[in-house]
C-alpha cells in the first residue's frame, strides 16, 4: 500500500503548486429573507440578489446595475464592497463551496469509514441537487468570463480536506488503498461530480429512464471494490 500523509487535510495542494490540476473536482433553492439594510446587511442583500438574479435570468443579468438595484442599494455600494461585478460573483463562488464543505461535514462519522465515504457522497450529490445555482457558477462556468482568484481556488480545494480525513480513517483501517488519502479522495470527488452533472443535465428524462440513486451506489461500490483489493 502506498505512504500516505498523517494529516490529509494538511497536504492538499495550494492553487499555485497545483494549477494544473482539475478542479471541475436540482429542486429549487429555497428563498432568503432580506435583512434590514446596515454594513453587513447590505453586503449580505447585495449577494442574494446576485445569486437570484443569476439563477432566474442567468449570467447575463449580473450586471453591477441589476445586483444593486435589485439589492435596493446604490451601485457604489458594489464597488466599495466588492470592487465591481467580479468581486460579487468571487464571493458566490467562494460561498458555494464553504456550503457545499459543510453539507459533506454534516454527514454522519461512526465506526465504519467506508459507510462514512458512502454518506459524504450522498451528501455532495444533495448539495448539486439542491443547489443548482451554486453548483454551476462552481463547476459549469456559468458566467463565461469569471476566473476565480488564487484565494478563491485555494478555499474550493479546502473542500476536500474532510473528504480526504474520511479517506485517510479508511486507510488507517486497511479498508482501502491504492493511493494516497488525497488521490483518493479526488477520484471520488470525480465520480460524484460526474453522477450530479449528468443528473443535472438528463432532468427531462426523470425517473423513467434514470434513477440516479440506484446509479451512484452502483459506481461507488465499483470505486469502493476495486480500492479494498489494493490495501
Amino acid at each position: 500500500m502506498s505512504d500516505t500523509p498523517t494529516s490529509p487535510t494538511a497536504s492538499l495542494p495550494t492553487a499555485t503548486a497545483d494549477a494544473g490540476r482539475d478542479a471541475s473536482v436540482t429542486a429549487p433553492e429555497p428563498a432568503r429573507a432580506r435583512p434590514v439594510r446596515g454594513d453587513d446587511e447590505t453586503r449580505t442583500a447585495l449577494l442574494d440578489a446576485a445569486h437570484d438574479l443569476l439563477a432566474a435570468e442567468g449570467p447575463t443579468a449580473l450586471t453591477v446595475r441589476r445586483i444593486a438595484g435589485a439589492a435596493g442599494v446604490s451601485t457604489m455600494n458594489v464597488y466599495s464592497r466588492f470592487g465591481g461585478k467580479d468581486g460579487v460573483i468571487e464571493e458566490l463562488y467562494v460561498d458555494g463551496f464553504t456550503r457545499m464543505r459543510r453539507e459533506m461535514a454534516d454527514a454522519p462519522v461512526t465506526d465504519d469509514p467506508i459507510d462514512d465515504l458512502r454518506r459524504c457522497g450522498e451528501a455532495y450529490r444533495r448539495f448539486a441537487r439542491e443547489n443548482p445555482t451554486y453548483y454551476s457558477l462552481m463547476f459549469d462556468q456559468a458566467v463565461p468570463d469569471f476566473v476565480p482568484s488564487e484565494h478563491a481556488m485555494e478555499r474550493a480545494l479546502a473542500a476536500l480536506g474532510g473528504v480526504a480525513e474520511r479517506v485517510q480513517r479508511a486507510i488507517d483501517d486497511d479498508l482501502i488503498g491504492g493511493a494516497d488519502a488525497f488521490t483518493i479522495a479526488v477520484a471520488f470527488w470525480a465520480c460524484d461530480h460526474g453522477l450530479s452533472s449528468l443528473e443535472a443535465k438528463t432532468q427531462a428524462f426523470g425517473q423513467r429512464v434514470f434513477d440516479w440513486d440506484r446509479i451512484a451506489g452502483v459506481a461507488i461500490e465499483a470505486m469502493l471494490a476495486g480500492l479494498a483489493r489494493q490495501s
